[in-house]
């Protein structure tokens, strides 16, 4: 079924354009509001936000759209999307908003959504909600409109929620990070939580201005974090994304440390110690064969999901698995949480450096990936459909004969078709992606 509003990952586009509008949002809180209505307690909902301008714009609709239909609004402020998970919990509360657009620049903006069991809802859930956005809701009685109060203290209590992640025998002692917020949401959490537990913190990115956010910085722009881990001598260095659900890590030499080295470093100690559920770990299509062909070597399996956190998780929740994530940096560590938390997992990465007593770059390179080749290309109309584009495709399947893979997909949150392949040869993989490409942007 085609959606008019929901992607792979809530609601997200262009700021004061629709979807992303501050009509459009107060209707998203009213609908989510009426079908969260359930019960004769008091019904209560948690907002939060990232650092980009438009939250406040957003977060004032929402707040108007839940409380026209009777429930009652904790804003929380600039908190990570994994704290939005907790506080839904802890608050009791019937549902979470986060208002962020992850990864994207500043002009973008999201809503994300959360049941009262911190998961993100289901395709279900946003099928019926969508529903309910272009139709009449029954608004409260004037007695029965809710209250909205902001909380001063979400901070601290995520916080102290991610240092318990951390193991009690360990501490952070000497260990210098370089920590990349991106300006974003995690910009006074991350940093203080690394240095409650003892390392000598070095943080960039952190001075939000409603525009900076994911500009040059952070998980999907590590150059910036790499020369400062080379220019400080530090230990490791850690991105996060605009909304902290997801990080890249740097090492001691400035490599890039991708998602599928950190899903087999956390994989590999939980096997140690008699944790892992599952045989394995839930990652996406758009993993590397490299990790595929390293967790075989230890007798697990790589079970692949759709491209998202979302479906990871339930992939995850089906199989009885506990560790999940995606070659991006979402990890699930459903032990501890139960959404992609960056700084969560960037913790299990700084726990495995320090018990190890090794360089980061030992520790966290753990397989040699095949050569993979991403790009992204926007489009217009449907150049999947053309019968030059699908015979290019053919022929780069043909190509690469059953020694590697193809991909190609379109985004869930962008006007992007994704084209991904690998295999052994390093220039075939990319002769292929790139004769794809073509065919697209000339379809």
């Amino acid at each position: 079924m085609t959606r008019r509003y929901f992607g792979t990952d809530g609601i997200r586009g262009l700021t004061n354009s629709a979807p992303m509008t501050a009509a459009i949002a107060m209707k998203v809180g009213q609908a989510a509001g009426t079908k969260f209505l359930r019960g004769s307690h008091k019904h209560r909902v948690v907002i939060a936000k990232d650092t980009r301008l438009s939250g406040y714009m957003m977060e004032s609709a929402l707040t108007a759209g839940f409380t026209s239909v009777g429930m009652d609004v904790i804003q929380a402020g600039p908190i990570p999307t994994p704290a939005v998970a907790l506080l839904t919990r802890s608050l009791r509360a019937d549902l979470g908003v986060m208002i962020s657009a992850s990864h994207n620049a500043y002009q973008d903006n999201g809503i994300k959504l959360f049941g009262p069991d911190g998961f993100k809802l289901s395709d279900a859930d946003e099928a019926e909600i969508e529903a309910m956005i272009d139709a009449e809701v029954a608004l409260a009685e004037p007695q029965s409109i809710g209250r909205a109060r902001r909380i001063e203290d979400a901070r601290g209590r995520y916080i102290h929620f991610a240092k318990a992640t951390f193991p009690e025998d360990l501490r952070l002692d000497g260990l210098k990070v370089v920590i990349d917020c991106a300006n974003g949401a995690a910009y006074a959490v991350a940093p203080e939580a690394l240095w409650e537990l003892g390392a000598e913190v070095d943080a960039i990115s952190v001075t939000p201005n409603g525009f900076n956010i994911n500009d040059q910085c952070g998980s999907t722009y590590p150059k910036a974090l790499q020369m400062r881990v080379l220019e400080t001598g530090a230990d490791i260095g850690i991105a996060l994304d605009g909304d902290a659900d997801r990080l890249i890590v740097v090492d001691e030499k400035g490599q890039i440390v991708d998602g599928d080295q950190l899903m087999a470093l956390v994989t590999g100690r939980a096997q140690e110690a008699g944790t892992l559920k599952g045989g394995g770990l839930v990652a996406t299509v758009m993993s590397n064969l490299g990790l595929e062909r390293w967790l075989g070597g230890r007798g697990l399996a790589l079970h692949r999901a759709g491209v998202g956190d979302r479906y990871v998780l339930e992939a995850m929740k089906a199989g009885g698995f506990n560790i999940g994530g995606e070659q991006s940096g979402h990890l699930i560590l459903a032990d501890h949480s139960t959404t992609g938390d960056g700084l969560v997992a960037a913790l299990q990465v700084l726990a495995a450096l320090v018990a190890s007593g090794r360089p980061a770059s030992e520790v966290l390179h753990l397989f040699d990936p095949l050569p993979q080749v991403l790009r992204s290309v926007r489009f217009a109309g449907a150049p999947l459909d053309s019968d030059r584009v699908k015979a290019v495709i053919a022929d780069g399947e043909a190509r690469l004969n059953g020694s590697g893979r193809l991909l190609i997909r379109k985004s869930g949150t962008e006007p992007v078709i994704r084209v991904m392949a690998e295999g052994e040869d390093k220039r075939l993989v990319k002769a292929v992606v790139d004769d794809i490409c073509a065919a697209v942007v000339a379809a």
